[in-house]
């Protein structure tokens, strides 16, 4: 089980929002390179980025903090990066620039054009970020709630070549209530690429309730709020995790 810490930009700096809030930022740190630093040496083995201006822009604004993380991790563990990513050209700029992986969203829903050719120029680079409530899509930032069925989406993509799908309950995100164990492993039961848990993640019990539905394709959780206000300890959860994951 892959335990993924979240560095949210916005302004340059690492914030948490709640509830996917632009209004509602919590600032973590001011220079998120260093942050970066400190989850690699904390034992983290991914990195989550979100370009949280871009996603609202709907064009990348934080790659001067995007580019000092990467080069700050040089290449030791892979990134993930989402927001604000619309264009081919914009994918495969991340990409030379060192990123392993792009996440789209919104695009993916609105244009899934889009996403297919994509997966067509980059593949195994692409990671789908589905929001969802009450197992409905959101899009633009969770404002608006389509009738997109979370599933019935997950597996178009998947047959698009997206190489794994970020579940976010959006109702859980940010407010440190418990990961929504039942609507991931039922979207991961329904799926042969692997699943990310997001949203909700808050103690050990998180990740012990993650770690016995890792054999259904839940392969890791992103974790943010709980690492930055100490719910949650991040080297031990992944030694918590591992422990689990080898006695299975």
């Amino acid at each position: 089980m892959l335990l993924i810490p979240a560095i949210d930009l916005k302004d340059g700096h690492c914030v948490r929002l709640r509830q996917g809030d632009m209004e509602d930022a919590t600032v973590f740190s001011e220079d998120p390179a260093a942050m970066a630093r400190h989850w690699l040496e904390q034992g983290a083995r991914r990195l989550h980025l979100v370009d949280l201006n871009g996603a609202v822009a709907g064009k990348p604004k934080n790659e001067s903090a995007i580019r000092a993380i990467v080069d700050e991790l040089d290449d030791s563990i892979p990134i993930q990066l989402g927001g604000g990513i619309r264009d081919l050209d914009t994918i495969e700029r991340y990409l030379d620039d060192g990123v392993s992986y792009v996440i789209i969203g919104t695009a993916a829903v609105k244009n899934p054009g889009f996403l297919h050719d994509a997966c067509s120029a980059f593949p195994g680079h692409i990671i789908v970020g589905l929001d969802a409530r009450d197992g409905k899509v959101a899009v633009d930032g969770w404002s608006k709630l389509t009738g997109h069925d979370v599933i019935d989406l997950a597996k178009k993509f998947e047959d698009y070549g997206v190489e794994s799908v970020i579940y976010t309950d959006i109702g859980r995100d940010g407010m440190l209530n418990g990961v929504n164990i039942e609507a991931t492993v039922k979207l991961a039961q329904a799926l042969r690429i692997p699943v990310i848990a997001s949203g909700g993640l808050t103690n050990l019990d998180d990740i012990e309730a993650l770690c016995k539905v890792e054999g259904e394709g839940v392969i890791g959780a992103i974790t943010g709020r709980a690492i930055y206000e100490g719910t949650l300890d991040f080297r031990a959860a992944q030694e918590r995790a591992d422990t689990l994951s080898e006695s299975e």
